[in-house]
């Protein structure tokens, strides 16, 4: 399935979602390998099967190899952190206090540049809905890209994220 048919699969009721697609799909302000990383991983992060389909085979052939597996790399370990950093936040300051004791070492050695895996990892923080982490990686985005980078991460989470939720919709009221 390419971005085509998966925005053809979207009811009119929810036709902005398409054009959002379409047009972030052809965005310049990030480089390719951004830009396919971040769709990536926000579509892993999206969990529609349809969204994960249609998206990595429509970038997986702008990203090597080893940004490919970043990409996913960003979405599994912000699984895992944005609900661990969550609770840290919501539940207070004696389990801030406290070390993770998660093993995290793809962030220190995602197998690309760091503000790649951090726009990716910023992206799935969005979806995941961490404030701790989107604080985090918002901040080395900004720094490194720029506030536009940051946004157009954030564009492309909330497309893809609601593009999986129509999509999730749709298959549930045709079942």
């Amino acid at each position: 399935m390419s971005i085509d048919a998966l925005k053809n699969r979207i009811p009119d009721y929810a036709k902005d979602l398409r054009l959002n697609l379409s047009s972030l799909a052809n965005d310049v302000t990030l480089t390719p390998q951004q830009l396919a990383g971040t769709f990536v991983a926000s579509a892993l992060a999206s969990r529609n099967d349809e969204v994960i389909k249609a998206v990595t085979a429509e970038f997986s052939d702008r990203l090597s190899p080893e940004a490919l597996n970043a990409a996913k790399s960003a979405a599994a370990i912000m699984g895992m952190n944005n609900i661990y950093y969550r609770f840290v936040h919501m539940a207070g300051d004696e389990y801030a206090k406290m070390p993770a004791q998660l093993r995290m070492s793809v962030i220190g050695r995602p197998g690309v540049e760091k503000e790649d895996f951090e726009l990716w990892s910023l992206a799935v923080s969005a979806i995941n809905g961490c404030e701790l982490c989107i604080t985090s990686h918002e901040k080395i985005v900004r720094e490194a890209l720029g506030a536009q980078a940051v946004q157009t991460a954030a564009r492309i989470a909330a497309t893809v994220h609601g593009v999986a939720v129509t999509l999730d919709g749709v298959s549930a009221l045709e079942s």
